[in-house]
């Protein structure tokens, strides 16, 4: 079962990193060279909210930043992408973690609010569809099979493919809470709604499929990547029609044809007037790589970071 005990758990994750931004002794991570890029001793409060797929790499990074600068205090909740916007945009948070872009509606809301927001990468995930470990049939599926399965007209897995057999479908996602919702309803449905059952919590869809040999599920890829000794990953087939499976290569160059990056939105004020949060969010991005490794996620290419860096430095007193 995945560690990760994020989704609806928001003050649970936001007490433990509270806890541990406060002084308590972080551990570096295997991948060992993370740093600060400023030695400057800092203060303060950093809030902030959102996606559970964009928080373990949020929390790694907070686990070492907290050791480095005992005197910042860092929360971070997790009530979804979307529940992260809604906090962000009622002036509740200084950055909100999104495995989404933003949509229209919350950018003219922010407009609205006159909170002026700057977009940042951290790492690159791939959406996994995932079948139970012991289904034998499943191999590849095309985003029209995806499509009839999360829309309800199939059934059966006959319906899907006169090759496979006559079962009933179990289907399981994310609810609308998730950006990892929308983006698959984007990306599959036309943004039309999922035919499914719904979940908040990612680990609850991940043992559904484990408990359920007719089942299909989708998640980030750090989830498949903790728990595939009892999954089984399902290839996808994109506009060429070639069948790719999620990897650390396919996802980092896009070839796998549900890949996406995950995103924090800085409040462009704090980044301003809050000097805990400038440092902060200058130790995200140089340690942002390392983190989505530790993650289960793939890290960025170089120069992303460092067109970030070179984007939050415009704030920089």
């Amino acid at each position: 079962m995945k560690k990760w005990q994020l989704i609806g758990s928001t003050t649970a994750l936001s007490s433990a990193l509270l806890l541990g931004a406060c002084g308590g002794a972080a551990e570096k991570s295997d991948s060992g060279d993370t740093k600060s890029s400023d030695d400057k001793k800092l203060s303060g409060e950093v809030k902030g909210d959102g996606s559970s797929t964009v928080a373990p790499v949020m929390e790694k990074i907070n686990e070492d930043f907290s050791a480095e600068q005992p005197d910042v205090s860092v929360s971070i909740g997790v009530s979804g992408t979307g529940g992260g916007f809604e906090k962000f945009i009622a002036g509740e948070t200084d950055f909100s973690n999104a495995s989404r872009d933003i949509k229209d509606e919350e950018k003219e809301k922010l407009k609205k609010e006159k909170i002026d927001y700057t977009e940042f990468k951290v790492a690159q995930d791939g959406l996994t569809v995932a079948v139970n470990k012991d289904n034998d049939f499943v191999e590849e599926l095309s985003m029209d099979e995806l499509a009839k399965i999360y829309s309800g007209k199939a059934k059966t897995w006959k319906d899907v493919n006169s090759k496979f057999p006559d079962k009933k479908i179990k289907a399981f996602s994310p609810d609308q809470s998730h950006g990892t919702y929308d983006f698959f309803s984007e990306e599959v449905l036309d943004e039309k709604d999922l035919q499914s059952e719904k979940n908040a919590d990612t680990n609850v869809i991940v043992k559904s499929v484990q408990d359920n040999k007719d089942s299909i599920g989708f998640f980030g890829y750090n989830f498949y990547q903790e728990n595939k000794d009892s999954l089984k990953a399902v290839k996808i087939k994109g506009d060429e029609g070639k069948a790719v499976e999620p990897t650390d290569e396919s996802v980092n160059d896009g070839s796998y044809p549900l890949s996406r990056p995950l995103f924090v939105y800085a409040k462009n004020k704090s980044l301003e007037d809050n000097d805990a949060f400038y440092g902060f969010m200058e130790y995200v991005i140089d340690n942002s790589a390392d983190a989505a490794k530790d993650a289960g996620y793939v890290p960025l290419k170089d120069e992303e970071y460092k067109k970030d860096k070179e984007t939050l430095e415009k704030f920089k007193k």
